[in-house]
């Protein structure tokens, strides 16, 4: 965790979408497919044009009193492994369990239920890439990214290198001296950015859903500064016209639940420009 910030104690959850979340995951026998660390959490908003970014998302968009978003979410997931099998499982999954990820998420409702759909993720580990696509219908990309923490000033950065293009994105965040985390007020833009469990996908033309679970997000505001972005604006040209709506910063968890993924009809064939490898370009 970056210094010098304090957490505010809060009283254990009853309700809220986080609790919603864990109640719909052990509904479901077998449904806890894998566990893993989401570690130091800086996620970017911006607002963007309703109808071009519709035009590219194969899910009906869930508005934020009318307005389109946009998160780019930096982080390092550690520690992948299944719910069963133990040691050996961990085993097994330690050439994919170290990964940085840099993903471009927007927000979408889908039958009644507000989730997320990934427009495209880069990811160090060029064996998850090539997995991802196949298994969750995730639009995953290769990429050289550096996510180094600079604890004694607050402060955060990543740089993300396309490995195929060379394009790249770089940010900076800066957090209040003596900040504090805590969950997100209920019914705020924040919690509405930030407190989603479930994941609606369709690299491939494959719609698949998958849920998570973790408790609600400490965290705490940022200010971010994006240095180079021809990464993401090259495979999303109507980012160029995105509006930096803020960020919020979380240490993350030891522990996030992932469940197995499922196809969720929904949608029909999507057009060609959904499909992983067309509208991204190269494959991964």
């Amino acid at each position: 965790m970056i210094g010098a910030i304090t957490q505010i104690p809060s009283p254990p959850f009853t309700a809220g979408p986080s609790a919603v979340a864990r109640e719909r995951m052990l509904a479901r026998r077998g449904e806890r497919m894998f566990l893993a660390g989401w570690k130091n959490a800086l996620m970017i908003h911006f607002e963007v044009n309703a109808g071009e970014l519709q035009s590219v998302v194969p899910y009906p968009l869930d508005l934020w009193q009318g307005k389109a978003f946009v998160s780019l979410v930096a982080f390092t997931m550690c520690g992948m492994r299944p719910v069963f099998g133990g040691k050996l499982g961990a085993l097994i999954f330690r050439p994919v369990a170290p990964q940085h990820f840099l993903r471009v998420r927007t927000y979408v409702r889908h039958r009644g239920e507000p989730g997320i759909h990934f427009l495209v993720e880069w990811l160090n580990s060029r064996l998850a890439a090539s997995l991802g696509p196949l298994t969750f219908s995730l639009c995953y990309r290769h990429g050289h990214i550096e996510y180094p923490l600079t604890p004694a000033s607050n402060s955060i950065a990543g740089r993300i290198v396309d490995s195929h293009t060379g394009n790249a994105w770089l940010h900076r965040a800066v957090l209040a001296p003596q900040s504090q985390l805590h969950p997100c007020f209920a019914g705020s833009r924040d919690e509405w950015l930030m407190e989603r469990y479930i994941a609606f996908d369709s690299a491939g033309g494959c719609q698949r859903s998958f849920r998570i679970w973790h408790p609600p997000w400490p965290q705490c505001p940022a200010e971010a500064e994006i240095i180079e972005n021809s990464l993401v604006a090259q495979h999303c040209p109507w980012f160029r016209h995105a509006k930096l709506a803020g960020a919020n910063y979380s240490p993350g968890f030891d522990e996030v639940w992932m469940g197995r993924p499922h196809f969720c009809g929904g949608p029909n064939k999507p057009p060609q420009q959904f499909r992983h490898g067309a509208f991204f370009g190269e494959g991964v």
